[in-house]
């Protein structure tokens, strides 16, 4: 989720609500300093490398990281004719990204009429994520979008019993589900494999990014499409659900301590696209 993305607090689908007398403005957008370095790849060379980071949540989308232009190499930007007009922070200049041989187009902005409230990003420019080879917080690869402070991952161990039914047949029945809670989205249960009658199981093709937990895969149960997933290589920092088995409550049934879970805010997720160029070792070797 992240702060202003699905169901965050500052999104236009949060779930909660600020308890102010007056109504908010229909948009919120929030700048702070990212307080690590971020570098980015592009034609085998680091183009941009800096300690001093703006990020900025906007209603609806990633986080977006933004350089000071000093710390952008001066000959990886090529000016262009290029302008938009952003629809709270004014006009954007648009630049040709290079290095070497290669050039991208449209491929890094620069917000050049500021209203003075926003003045952090001022001299800032930021990358667009899939055109570029790729970005590092230090020596480690960020994948998906610059990372979200604000979004976290619980998981925990459970002793309601968990049962998931199809077509009248038990597809699983597990004493010690664990539920993984996820800032702004439902809580999602997984079950071992040990627990699940993995002949209803059908694999489908097809795999969605989670840049907190990797890729999923799907499964068919009976003629419910991608009614389950799981994460098989799941990332270290969400170990515990690596493996297991998630149910969709809206398309199988299932039943939590013997009462029926039906969808809540948050359950249906906008799925991650994967990177450009990036392939699934890498993402399960990032």
């Amino acid at each position: 989720m992240g702060l202003s993305w699905q169901q965050g607090p500052l999104s236009a689908t949060r779930i909660g609500r600020f308890l102010v007398p007056d109504p908010l403005p229909e948009r919120m957008l929030y700048a702070e300093p990212l307080r690590r370095r971020m570098r980015v790849r592009y034609a085998d060379e680091w183009i941009a490398d800096s300690e001093d980071v703006v990020l900025l949540h906007e209603p609806g989308r990633y986080p977006v990281a933004y350089f000071p232009r000093p710390d952008v190499r001066d000959d990886a930007l090529l000016p262009t004719d290029r302008t938009t007009r952003h629809q709270d922070l004014g006009e954007t200049s648009w630049f040709t990204v290079r290095a070497g041989d290669r050039r991208t187009e449209r491929a890094a902005w620069e917000l050049t009429a500021l209203p003075e409230y926003a003045g952090e990003l001022k001299d800032r420019v930021a990358f667009a994520w899939r055109a570029m080879d790729a970005f590092y917080e230090e020596d480690e690869r960020i994948l998906g979008h610059a990372a979200d402070a604000y979004h976290r991952i619980d998981i925990r161990d459970t002793s309601r019993t968990l049962e998931v039914r199809s077509e009248g047949r038990v597809v699983a029945r597990s004493e010690h589900p664990v539920v993984l809670y996820e800032s702004g989205f439902a809580p999602r249960w997984y079950v071992p494999r040990a627990d699940i009658d993995e002949s209803a199981l059908t694999p489908t093709e097809g795999q969605t990014f989670c840049p907190y937990k990797g890729l999923a895969d799907y499964y068919d149960i009976g003629g419910s499409r991608r009614a389950a997933w799981s994460y098989r290589h799941a990332y270290p920092e969400v170990g515990r659900v690596d493996g297991l088995v998630s149910f969709e409550p809206d398309k199988v049934e299932v039943l939590l301590g013997g009462r029926r879970l039906v969808p809540e805010p948050g359950q249906q997720v906008v799925p991650h696209g994967v990177d450009r160029g990036l392939d699934t070792t890498e993402v399960r070797g990032a």
